[in-house]
C-alpha cells in the first residue's frame, strides 16, 4: 500500500460513528489538499468486506455521490447511525460534519 492509501484509509477510519466528513476534509487532514477525487476514487475500489466506514465520506455540497442501488446502501448504513438523509442523498453537513479534531 502507498503512503497516500495508507493516510486516507488511516482518516476514513478516525470518522466517528453518526458523522461525515467530505472527500475534500479527509484529503486535507492526511496532507493532501486538492485530492478529493483521488479520495473518492480510493473509497470506490475498497476491497468486498471491507471494515472501513467508507459510508461516512460524502461530497462538500453533503450529498451521497453515488447512485442507484449504491446510493441506498450508503443511506441505509448513514440512517443507521442515527444521520438523517434524505430520499435523493441529502444531508446536513453542518449538522453532522466531523472537523478532523
Amino acid at each position: 500500500m502507498d503512503d497516500f492509501s495508507a493516510q486516507i484509509y488511516s482518516q476514513v477510519h478516525q470518522i466517528p460513528y453518526g458523522k461525515v466528513t467530505t472527500y475534500g476534509d479527509i484529503a486535507k487532514f492526511a496532507g493532501f489538499p486538492g485530492y478529493a477525487r483521488q479520495v473518492g476514487r480510493l473509497m470506490a475500489t475498497l476491497p468486498e468486506g471491507s471494515t472501513l466506514p467508507w459510508h461516512r465520506v460524502v461530497n462538500a455540497k453533503g450529498e451521497i455521490s453515488l447512485k442507484g442501488d449504491d446510493l441506498q446502501r450508503q443511506r441505509r448504513k448513514l440512517i443507521d447511525e442515527g444521520i438523517e438523509v434524505g430520499e435523493t442523498g441529502r444531508l446536513k453537513l453542518k449538522q453532522y460534519r466531523w472537523d478532523g479534531l
